[in-house]
């Protein structure tokens, strides 16, 4: 999973930060909050104590309410709670691409429309290896990833990333990095199409996807898709609260773009808080398309959960991008944002976060 970050760079579908303890964001309706700062880390496990606690007291400082962990330290789950900071577990949810699960059933993974599976096919880069939700196996297999970081002490909570299927269609900013042009949904990144999502299809709607002349094109096949996604959400939103725990999820920018270009329909999900990922670089869009999605989201969610505007951080070119950014969020109705970006969090960034609190 080390070639992540090379492919965000390039790509930008990473993620965000949260608030409030576990147990008062579990089952909350109304948003009641301050407004908040999270962010995405990736744990260096090369770094020193000292170095990590200079981090966090910089953080700290800035406001910042809690870090999700694209990957479990003990050290540094532990470290951050000292500090007064949530820690909370991102967990990478229908992209797993370890050996064992490869190897041992490759009939979990993903099918295109072209036939293609993510277990030997994936598309655009190496690692994109997306589990099929239809198979019968696959729910509860991610219902137990899930409820092995739930059942940590220090866990306060999980944060799912690619909850979704693999991107048909690309944001507009990176058609040129993999040379395709995605006017049309393609059939090698049209997903997913396994014999299991036909079945359930068809169980479901009397359907046979096979026989539909433009399938892509099809409304109700769509609209499974969301749903199997979503079923996938909320079996796992339930078992956190055995745990009471809560359960939030990075996502694509508006509900809009999310159902059209990855069958994401995160309005629907049972969640305790929502980041969507409006980098708005990604997008080729002005920062005050910010505002936009983010009033876009709250008005979908109404009151539902609250929304925090995931921001990327090298997308601004300077402070005061960032500063209006912030303060569209806020009018826009958002209840804090995140921000991904470790490297560019410098003094400036940390100062400007303790003004706009």
């Amino acid at each position: 999973m080390n070639n992540r970050r090379s492919f965000l760079k390039a790509a930008g579908l990473g993620l965000a930060a949260l608030q409030l303890h576990p147990t008062q964001l579990l089952g909350s309706t109304k948003s009641s909050f301050t407004f908040d700062y999270w962010l995405w880390v990736r744990p260096n496990d090369k770094e020193s104590d000292t170095a990590i606690k200079k981090k966090l007291q910089s953080y700290r400082e800035a406001g910042v309410r809690g870090i999700f962990f694209e990957n479990y330290s003990k050290r540094h789950f532990q470290l951050t709670k000292e500090y007064g900071l949530e820690a909370h577990r991102w967990m990478w949810t229908m992209n797993r691409g370890e050996k064992e699960l490869l190897e041992q059933h490759p009939e979990y993974y993903a099918v295109s429309r072209s036939g293609k599976s993510c277990a030997t096919n994936p598309p655009y880069v190496g690692y994109y290896r997306f589990l099929c939700p239809s198979h019968p196996d696959v729910p509860k297999y991610l219902e137990e990833k899930a409820r092995e970081q739930l059942a940590m002490e220090d866990v306060d909570g999980l944060h799912l990333d690619y909850i979704r299927y693999p991107d048909v269609i690309l944001p507009v900013n990176l058609w040129d990095n993999y040379k395709l042009d995605q006017s049309t949904e393609l059939a090698d990144y049209d997903f997913c199409y396994s014999k299991y999502s036909k079945d359930a299809f068809l169980r479901e709607t009397g359907i046979d996807i096979d026989k539909v002349e433009r399938p892509e094109q099809s409304l109700s096949w769509r609209a499974f898709r969301y749903g199997q996604i979503t079923k996938v959400v909320n079996r796992i939103c339930e078992a956190a609260k055995e745990y009471q725990k809560p359960v939030t999820a990075a996502v694509f920018p508006t509900p809009d773009l999310a159902r059209r270009i990855v069958r994401q329909d995160w309005p629907n999900w049972n969640l305790s808080a929502v980041f969507p990922m409006i980098y708005h670089g990604f997008y080729k869009e002005p920062i005050h398309w910010i505002g936009t999605a983010v009033e876009e989201g709250v008005n979908a969610l109404k009151g539902k959960y609250p929304l925090y505007a995931g921001l990327y951080l090298p997308d601004f070119k300077n402070l005061d991008e960032l500063e209006q950014a912030i303060r569209l969020s806020k009018t826009k109705g958002a209840a804090g944002i995140s921000l991904f970006g470790e490297s560019d969090f410098d003094t400036q960034t940390i100062k400007l976060l303790q003004k706009m609190r």
